[in-house]
This record gives C-alpha cells, structure tokens and sequence, in this order.
C-alpha cells in the first residue's frame, strides 16, 4: 500500500551515485556552447540530452516520491533540492541550445534529422522551436532567464513551505467527542460526514484558517509569481502573460475565452442543482464546503475497500483492448502506489512519471466512492504514460497536460456508466453514482473554469498596474463565486483565501484551464466510443500512444474532436442536463 522506490534505485546509496553522475554530465553540455554549427557536435550534443532523458530524469521521480510521503522529511527535501539544483544547472547550461539551433536555419536543421536516425525523434520539437522562432531569446538573453528561473522555483518553494511544511496542528473536537487534527487530507471526508452544519463550519474552517493567518503573505508570495509573469512575457516579446502561456502548446486564447464564456452558460444549471441539493438536504443557507454533502445517507453509502476499488475498475475496462487492459494493471502494480492518508503528506492524488520509468501514482484512499473514481482517473494518467513510454521515443514521451486530462476522465465517464448499467444498483446508489458525476463536472470543468477566469483576472490586474493585495485577490474570489455558484462566500469567514488554497495559482499558472478542455474533450470521445461510432476506440489508442508528437489541439482533432469549433465544449453543458433531469427524475419516483 506504499511507494517502493526500491524499484527506482536499488539502494540510497545508488540514488546518490546517480545524482553525481548526472551532475558530471550536466557540466558536459557547456562544452558545446557555440558548437552547434559543427555537425559532429550537433549530433554529439542531442545524443548527450537523451541519454540524460533516459538515465538521470527519474533522479526528480524518486526525490519527489521521498517527499511528498513526508513533507517534514528534512532528508528528504534536502536531496530534492540537489535534484532540483542539477535541473537548474541544466537548464542553465543548454540555455544556448534554443538560439542557437535556430541560427542554422531549418534547412539544414532538418538535412541532419533526414541524415542521422537517432535525430529523428527531434522532428517535431524542431518544428515547433522556429514556430517558436519570433519569441525566442538570444543566447544572452536565455540565460539571464535561465538565472531568473532559479527565483521563480524559490517562489514555488515558499509557498509549499508555508501552505504545508510550517502548518500548525488545528484540532476540532467533534459532536462525538473525537477530536481531529484537521488536514488537507480528511477535512472533506469530515465535512461530508457531518450531518450538523456548525461542525462542518469549524472543520472547514479550521483547513482554511491557515489562509486567512498568512493572507498577507500569500498575496506578497502570489504578487512575485505574477511580477516574473509579466516579466517573463515582455523578456519573450509577448504582450501578456495569457498569451506566453497559451503559445507554448500552440493553444489559441480564443479557447480559453470561449472555455469561459460556456462556463458561465452552464452557471445556471449549476444553482439549478445547488437549489435541488439544499431542498433534498433541507438546509437553511447552502455554502461551498457543502458540496461535500451526499443527497443519500452517510449509512446508505457503500464502503470500498482499495482492493474492491481495482477490481471494480478492472471489470469496467474489461471489454476494451487486451493491451489497454494490461497496462492498467501494470499501473496499479503493488510498490507503485502510494495510497492512504498520513500527517505530513502531499494531499490530493497524482500520477507522475519520466522518460522510460514506471508511473507512480499518489492517492489519499479513505474508501468512498469518490475514491474509487479517483483511483481510475489516476490509473488513466499512468496508463497514457505506458503507452507513451512504449510507442515513442524518449524526446516525444511527456506529453501535455492539455490532452492528460482526457485519459483520466475517459475512466471515469467509464467507471459512471457500467456501475449505471449494472442492473444491481438501489435507488440511493443510483442517486449517489448521478451525483458524483454531477459533482465531477462541477469540480473538473465550472470549478476549474472559475479558477482560469480568476487567473486571467488576476494577471491582467497586475499587467494594468493595479494593487495586489489580499483584498483586491479575495474580491476576485468573491464575485467569481456570486457568477458560478450563486454563493456569497463572505458568509463564510475565511472561503475568500481559497485563491491561497489552490497550489496551480503559484507552482503551474495557466494550468487548470486544461482540465476543463480535457474533460469536455475526453467525454466527446467516450460518447464515441459508447456509441459504437467506426475506429472511435482505435482512434483513442493512438492519442495515447502519440505522446507529445504534435500539438496538443491535433492530437484531439484525430482522436474526434475539433476544438476550432463550440462543440466540444457545449457537450459538458448538454451532460450536465441530462444529469440533472434524471437525477430529479430518480428523487421523485
């Protein structure tokens, strides 16, 4: 039930030796500085970067595995700050490589592509690096950024420290005389337990008091990420941030604004279910944490062991392609999954990987049903990642997280409607599996959605020259919460820090947007499949296996969906009514 990291480095002592290895070499790239142009060199020097790709990248794997199990693991941050410090000194020593590939022009760029095989997995980075050409810094210029990129990590850093490492134990005795420390980790177990509403207000406020304690701070920290935003924009030429963001994967704002404006055209149904979510549970005032709240009885609520959870996973996915079927339980193999709750650890769940290296996956298992989605949306990060480890080569593995998110909710859209079409289900377990993929929509695509229009917001503030401040961000927060959710969150003391709470805001800015163009895109494609539409799963195949091949938006595009065109996104809309009408239908029969 825990990371073996054994199965990465044999011994501490190898990880160690590793680590010297790779720093050795790193200092290898330096040589090459103003050497491209020399064709032995060329190819001398792309072979150096994939042989670190495949025998160094896990160094970050297992150092971070180390300490997300234990964030107060002193050892342990330690050696992923030397980790840390070898990717930095890469960074800095191939700051050159950009400009001066594009120097050469790509005629013969791609001459030496054509000539020598083990090139030939760069066609595609090569490609997008001239697209890429009128934003590209000089050699200078990268590696003043470089430099820079070391402050921009310490920022991410801080933040961690503060939101994690120096949390202080804040303990709520419960109505049953239990008293709990309250983490990242249980606070929504707890919540939505409770059946009193002064509990979950105390447990809900205990998780988010740590914001309001360091408001000041967290906005000073946040304020640096969107100053070296900006900063980082003009150095590249462009003329915001959104825009520096969005260009890297080829992605056109148009989207983003298009993501939000159907957002907000699903904000009414979102009240609508609110409404019917307070009436079923008659409450006085519904509140955010509220969500955690099942329409269906804490003793109605089946339990699931985390053996019960995989196997009910692998009876979902048991009539797809015998591969696609293997590698989900390779991905879900003992020592590769971290999976239950302990103070000092990573909240959330994840998949991680590198460049030939088995996917772990982190949970926080508490055997709800939410888990056992969670364990097959996990499963799908990692099964993308075994196809895209076997099918591409180590330069094209790493795919996007803008096409991430379609193979971890194509398991859940899965999951949702064998459990539906099981024939077995009682009207309390229908009514719960309904509301949970209500819930995912309102947690992967409006949520998410409302935390991209608060970044978009929030940079456009700072790029204007306005205060950031705690107040101007809660405020932010605020109005974003009356538009989506109806919810006035200053009735709830410390819900406006929330912009504090989201880790994406200041380690991955631009982030969560993807989750909502990948849900809308993942259950476009699941409807194929569903629907028997001609090679829909075939074709789902091979974005899997397609890596980072292409541009994300083509990606999809061959896999059945065009996000040129509304439609993708209007199908999350069209779902979400549908949920709703045949939950009411179900309350009512």
């Amino acid at each position: 039930m825990k990371w073996d990291l054994t199965k990465y480095y044999k011994t501490y002592e190898e990880f160690k030796r590793n680590l010297n290895d790779a720093n050795e070499l790193v200092q290898k790239f330096k040589d090459y500085k103003g050497k491209l142009n020399e064709e032995k060199s060329f190819k001398e020097y792309f072979d150096l970067s994939i042989k670190f790709m495949c025998e160094y990248e896990k160094l970050y794997l297992y150092a971070n595995c180390a300490i997300d199990v234990d964030r107060n693991n002193t050892e342990a941050l330690g050696d992923f700050q030397k980790v840390m410090n070898l990717f930095q000194n890469l960074y800095e020593n191939t700051s050159f490589e950009d400009s001066e590939v594009l120097s050469l022009g790509e005629e013969y760029v791609f001459s030496l592509v054509e000539k020598y095989e083990e090139l030939n997995q760069y066609r595609f980075s090569f490609e997008n690096l001239f697209r890429k050409k009128e934003h590209t810094p000089s050699a200078l210029e990268q590696r003043i950024i470089a430099n820079f990129e070391a402050v921009r990590d310490n920022t991410r850093e801080i933040f961690s420290s503060l939101a994690t490492g120096d949390v202080k134990p804040h303990i709520v005795k419960l109505n049953d005389g239990r008293e709990v420390d309250i983490t990242d980790s249980n606070w929504t177990v707890l919540v939505g337990e409770s059946k009193d509403k002064e509990e979950r207000r105390k447990i809900f406020e205990a998780e988010f008091v740590r914001f309001e304690e360091n408001k000041n701070t967290f906005a000073s920290i946040y304020n640096s990420v969107l100053k070296s935003d900006i900063a980082l924009a003009k150095s590249k030429g462009f003329e915001s941030s959104i825009e520096m963001y969005l260009f890297e994967n080829n992605i056109p704002v148009s989207l983003y604004k298009n993501l939000i404006e159907i957002a907000h055209e699903a904000a009414p149904i979102l009240k609508e279910y609110l409404a019917l979510k307070k009436d079923v549970l008659k409450l006085d005032e519904i509140h955010t944490y509220d969500r955690f709240l099942d329409l269906v009885s804490e003793d109605e609520s089946k339990k699931y062991t985390y053996e019960e959870a995989k196997n009910l996973f692998f009876d979902s996915i048991a009539k797809y392609d015998k591969e696609f079927v293997e590698f989900a339980h390779e991905a879900l193999e003992d020592g590769y999954v971290d999976v239950y709750p302990k103070n000092g650890k990573t909240s959330g769940a994840y998949s991680n990987s590198t460049v030939n290296t088995h996917p772990c996956i982190l949970l926080n298992f508490t055997e709800d049903l939410d888990d056992c989605f969670t364990l097959a949306h996990e499963a799908g990060h990692s099964i993308h990642t075994l196809f895209s480890n076997k099918y591409q080569p180590p330069v094209n593995q790493s795919y996007k997280i803008f096409v991430a998110e379609i193979a971890s909710t194509f398991n859940e859209h899965n999951l949702l409607d064998y459990l539906l079409t099981k024939g077995t289900l009682t009207k309390n377990e229908k009514i719960k599996l309904i509301q949970n993929a209500i819930d995912n929509i309102v947690a992967t695509f409006i949520r998410q959605t409302l935390f991209a229009e608060y970044e978009y917001i929030a940079h456009t503030m700072a790029e204007n020259g306005e205060a950031i401040t705690e107040d101007s961000l809660s405020n932010i927060m605020i109005k974003l919460y009356d538009l989506y959710y109806g919810i006035d969150i200053t009735k709830e003391k410390v819900k406006k820090y929330v912009w504090a709470y989201v880790h994406h805001f200041f380690a991955s800015p631009y982030y969560v947007y993807q989750y909502a163009t990948s849900f809308s895109a993942s259950l476009a494609i699941y409807q194929n499949v569903k629907d028997g539409k001609t090679d829909a799963f075939k074709n789902y195949l091979e974005l899997l296996k397609s890596g980072d091949s292409d541009y994300p938006i083509n990606l999809v595009k061959k896999a059945g969906v065009d996000f040129t065109k509304l439609d993708a996104l209007k199908a999350v809309t069209k779902r979400f009514k549908d949920l709703l009408l045949e939950l009411r239908r179900i309350i009512n029969e």
